[in-house]
């Protein structure tokens, strides 16, 4: 894809590789951000669009991806292949940081390939290997130092060392205890210079010690000494350091002559962590302007649905702002667009909006818009859009556009988008007008796709009679004029030029005598066009409230026919339950007379032949049933048997809530005799008290008698006592 510097500062995509560097982890990632640019090849742009919507999904889901930070290793690489040349220690640290980080995300990648296919298919080839860890930690270790066993030289070299150092304390202390006995020392006795331990001897002794005068203290009243026997030591341990220092320069070339076989393969880790870095980074900014990967095809058509502007977004989002989503739709039906309206009522964001998601896009980032967007890729991007006038080659506003134009002209094809901001300004209304016309067809008979702006009415009228261009408005408020932001396709719009100019306080007499002054028939077609956004803005929230309206009646009718469905089929089930009751009444009849008869005459045989009739007859009005009938007719009775059962149940629920509600009878305490004729509080049938024992009574009822607790009992008449 090929691209403008000019379109890149107009649509501020440098603004938005910034803000997408600063998401980067590595200083390497950064860099990677900020250079990145169009994607000319296909397949590429879609591989990384689907790896960005990957590492994207990767926030949100169990399976997050490790992490990839590393250090630079671009130093450490170009050493690799000078011979001869030594890494440093805290070289060999980071080669084997990225080695283990390496090896820990092509692991993770290839365990969960089904999740990641795009971002494991990327590292599949790269080699993972633990031969470069285990070099460098053989040699050294976790605090950066060379390790004791690197070799067995330089084992026996710190051994000595260690050997040397004991003597050298050991002799230093003899010396001192025997000097600090003979008064020689000061009362500090001792410090260190130069990193040895030296004695601090009162200056008039110092001929008294033997040794090597290290210094004195400022006022000359202490000399450093080091003592004789100390100082034999110490040239030993020199020497012995001079030889770890040879050693450990050896362990180090050799381990880096060891690691160079492996520069090409560091050269790959190194490119696939900045290729996450810049992944990782696009997919943060995704996550910060709620982006998604829309769906891409390859019929040039280019529809964003609630699309965003990401800089005006971010802005927004930390103020507390709202921002407007834009409509907009480019087909080969509808290749280019003019929209027109007042100033400041968003037609340049709009026109930026397109551009600059366009750019992101074929960059490899994600859009924010709506998942039912759908987008295609374009060869070019030009713009003009702003003022432009150029002072250092005395070009005014005009004729830097006209220069723009030219440029327009020679590259302009079916696969160029191209967007223009106030497109004809700069000139004579009328002259510039007709030049813009002019090539606004050429870009037409091109068959590019591109969104202008304008004001000139000539444009609208030509976007009005052109098959495969449309017009279009920023819709304004019918009474206050200010923006609703809201883009409408299809119609075009006024600039409100003296609705405006009221608005602000201008007089009403000047804005009559600026009517008169030009021509009748344009000041009737800017209010004609006018009238009709207001209309269209009308009859839009008419829609509006008759589709919502339309769509409650559709959800009530829905409701409505699913609730006559299921009191049909009750009914269905309640009707064949009562048929089936009824059958087994008359049934039950039929039986009980003969059972009657038996009964009186108790002869078994006309009782079998009668039941075999009666079995018969049943049996000569039904018809054989298949199993699937049998099947379909037990499901009924099953499901009519749990209908009634549940209305069953709530009935019985009903009735203990209302006993529940129903008011208590308050208890009287009454003292029974024999005789009296009682009954239950909950009853009603009425008896009379035999005897009493223990706060229970014998109660007879005539038929039977029964014990009863005292004070479940409601008196109704005493027994009579005799006078």
């Amino acid at each position: 894809m090929k691209i403008q510097e000019k379109a890149l500062s107009d649509l501020e995509f440098t603004t938005v590789l910034q803000q997408l560097s600063q998401l980067a982890i590595t200083a390497m990632g950064k860099e990677r951000c900020l250079e990145l640019q169009p994607i000319e090849k296909e397949t590429e742009l879609i591989l990384q669009l689907e790896s960005v919507s990957e590492f994207t999904a990767s926030f949100a889901n169990e399976n997050r991806i490790p992490n990839h930070g590393f250090d630079d290793l671009t130093a450490e690489i170009h050493l690799l292949k000078i011979e001869n040349s030594v890494l440093e220690i805290d070289g060999f640290r980071r080669i084997a940081a990225a080695s283990d980080i390496i090896n820990i995300l092509l692991k993770f990648f290839k365990k969960f390939k089904e999740y990641y296919p795009k971002l494991y298919g990327q590292g599949a080839d790269i080699e993972i290997t633990k031969e470069l860890i285990l070099s460098i930690n053989n040699v050294i270790d976790r605090f950066g130092e060379v390790r004791n066993d690197a070799s067995p030289e330089l084992y026996q070299i710190r051994k000595k060392i260690q050997s040397v150092r004991s003597k050298i304390g050991q002799s230093f202390q003899r010396a001192l205890s025997q000097y600090s006995t003979a008064d020689y020392l000061d009362d500090i006795k001792e410090s260190v210079v130069d990193n040895r331990r030296v004695l601090a001897v009162k200056a008039m002794h110092r001929r008294k010690i033997k040794g090597a005068i290290m210094g004195s203290s400022k006022t000359g009243s202490i000399v450093y000494i080091e003592p004789e026997t100390t100082l034999q030591h110490t040239r030993e341990l020199n020497n012995l350091q001079f030889e770890e220092t040879d050693e450990i320069k050896r362990i180090l070339l050799e381990l880096t002559q060891t690691l160079q076989p492996y520069r090409p393969l560091l050269i790959e880790y190194q490119k696939y962590l900045i290729l996450l870095d810049s992944y990782y980074a696009r997919a943060k900014y995704a996550e910060l302007t709620s982006s998604i990967l829309p769906k891409i095809n390859s019929k040039r058509e280019l529809t964003l649905v609630d699309a965003y502007h990401p800089l005006l977004y971010l802005s927004n989002k930390k103020e507390g702002k709202k921002t407007f989503p834009q409509d907009i739709t480019l087909t080969e039906g509808q290749r280019i667009i003019v929209i027109s309206g007042p100033n400041a009522g968003g037609k340049s964001i709009t026109l930026k909006t397109v551009g600059l998601l366009q750019l992101m896009l074929q960059t490899g980032m994600l859009i924010p818009v709506h998942e039912q967007s759908t987008v295609c890729f374009f060869d070019q991007i030009i713009t003009d859009i702003g003022d432009n006038q150029s002072i250092e080659n005395h070009l005014s506003t005009y004729s830097y556009r006209l220069k723009n134009m030219k440029y327009f002209i020679r590259k302009c094809n079916k696969n160029t988008l191209f967007l223009i901001d106030e497109f004809g300004t700069g000139s004579d209304p009328e002259l510039g007008g007709a030049l813009a016309e002019a090539f606004l067809e050429e870009f037409y008979n091109r068959e590019a796709y591109g969104i202008i702006t304008t004001h000139y009415s000539n444009l609208k009228v030509l976007a009005n009679e052109l098959p495969f261009m449309s017009n279009a408005n920023m819709q304004f408020d019918n009474h206050t004029l200010e923006p609703v932001f809201n883009l409408i396709l299809g119609e075009a719009g006024s600039s409100f030029t003296f609705e405006v100019a009221q608005k602000n306080g201008i007089p009403y007499s000047l804005i009559n005598r600026a009517k008169k002054k030009i021509e009748r028939g344009k000041v009737r077609f800017d209010a004609t066009i006018a009238k009709l956004q207001k209309e269209r803005s009308q009859m839009t929230k008419t829609g509006d409230s008759l589709r919502k309206q339309e769509s409650k009646a559709i959800e009530e009718n829905a409701r409505l026919e699913l609730l006559n469905k299921k009191i049909k089929e009750k009914l269905i089930g309640y009707q064949e339950l009562f048929d089936h009751n009824q059958r087994m009444i008359v049934l039950g009849n039929k039986v009980n007379e003969v059972a009657d008869r038996y009964f009186e005459n108790n002869k078994k045989r006309p009782l079998v032949a009668d039941l075999l009739r009666l079995v018969d007859g049943e049996n000569s009005k039904r018809k054989k049933k298949t199993a699937s009938e049998k099947k379909k007719d037990k499901e009924v009775k099953e499901k009519a048997n749990t209908e009634a059962t549940k209305a069953m149940v709530g009935i019985r629920k009903e009735k203990k809530k209302k006993k529940k509600a129903a008011p208590v009878p308050v208890k009287v305490k009454v003292n029974f005799k024999l005789g009296d004729q009682v009954r239950l509080f909950d009853g009603k049938a009425v008896g009379t008290i035999d005897s009493i024992e223990k706060e229970k009574a014998i109660v007879n009822y005539g038929m039977f008698t029964t014990q009863v607790r005292l004070e479940a009992l409601d008196l109704v008449q005493a027994a009579k006592t005799k006078k």
